[in-house]
């Protein structure tokens, strides 16, 4: 199959590209900038120029593909609305050049669109009110897609995606403790996160790509933890005391509010049904394994906030 691939040069997607290649599928990726296209290049992959806001770009991506995956997702977390604005439109671009084809669209969201407070199954509705609201658009774009000759499934991924050279939450608790001279977690650190390592996530993307069924909602998701037994594990390996905060404390502690909310979110997330309808089985190292023999205490090059930017 060959596939066009958005994202394709940013934290998860190279480890995606890579494994849609060795499984024997051919990938062109969207690249806005020369080492966006010198990365795809090195992985096998072929460089297709453009960015999210060239539709057109990505028209034609998809409409000389037997198939797409779109993971990559752009714009600041001060301000939502753009953030989902911009998802959806690229999200519409893609799926209209594969109406009434059959093709695969496979599309990333995350498991923090769903309700907190219980573990979320696949078939739930996302919540609203939930911190990755503004992901929910772009899930009901690609959904919608399905009723309009188009074989699109959304992958849900864990909040953390972990694996060598990760910079999203859990680098940032990290850089976070370092600053402070102690491990933080929120309130009574009870709250659950689901936790992915990036070659598992791999695997679910290929698979859904393959043979995931019209209108699924899957999730990516390997384990839930607790936020405490994360900051433990970081209080351990950085040899620091551990400190709950309040919300007010840990907006302060990890740079700010929307932050110190996602910490504070008890969103835990079943992988059951994905699990039986995909066959995925989840094989590697756990988030704690990762934080004990990975790369997350080697000597920092830069900041997660500067990625995050």
């Amino acid at each position: 199959m060959h596939v066009f691939v958005t994202g394709g040069s940013g934290l998860t997607g190279p480890a995606v590209v890579s494994h849609l290649i060795a499984a024997g599928h051919s990938v062109t990726g969207l690249a806005r900038s020369d080492a966006s296209a010198a990365r795809l290049t090195a992985l096998g992959a072929r460089p297709h120029r453009g960015s999210l806001e060239d539709l057109d770009s990505l028209r034609g991506g998809a409409r000389q593909a037997d198939g797409v995956v779109h993971m990559a997702f752009g714009g600041s977390f001060d301000a939502p609305e753009d953030l989902a604005r911009r998802d959806r439109a690229a999200i519409d671009a893609l799926g209209q050049a594969l109406v009434g084809t059959g093709k695969p669209l496979v599309v990333t969201s995350g498991t923090f669109v769903m309700p907190t407070g219980k573990e979320s199954l696949e078939q739930d509705e996302p919540d609203p009110e939930s911190v990755a609201h503004f992901r929910i658009p772009g899930e009901q774009a690609c959904l919608a897609y399905a009723d309009r000759g188009v074989r699109s499934s959304v992958v849900r991924l864990a909040p953390t995606v972990h694996g060598p050279g990760d910079y999203g939450f859990v680098p940032l608790m990290i850089e976070a403790a370092r600053k402070a001279r102690f491990s933080a977690y929120v309130g009574d650190g009870a709250n659950r996160w689901p936790a992915v390592h990036r070659s598992d996530a791999a695997s679910l993307f290929r698979l859904a790509l393959e043979k995931a069924p019209a209108g699924s909602a899957l999730h990516g998701a390997a384990e839930n933890l607790t936020l405490k037994s994360v900051a433990e594990k970081i209080g351990a390996k950085l040899g620091l005391p551990l400190r709950s905060l309040t919300h007010d404390e840990a907006a302060e502690h990890f740079g700010n509010a929307f932050f110190a909310t996602v910490y504070a979110t008890d969103a835990p997330a079943s992988s059951s049904r994905t699990r039986r309808l995909l066959a995925w089985t989840p094989t590697h190292p756990s988030l704690l394994e990762d934080l004990e023999s990975g790369d997350y205490f080697a000597a920092p090059t830069g900041t997660s906030a500067d990625r995050w930017a």
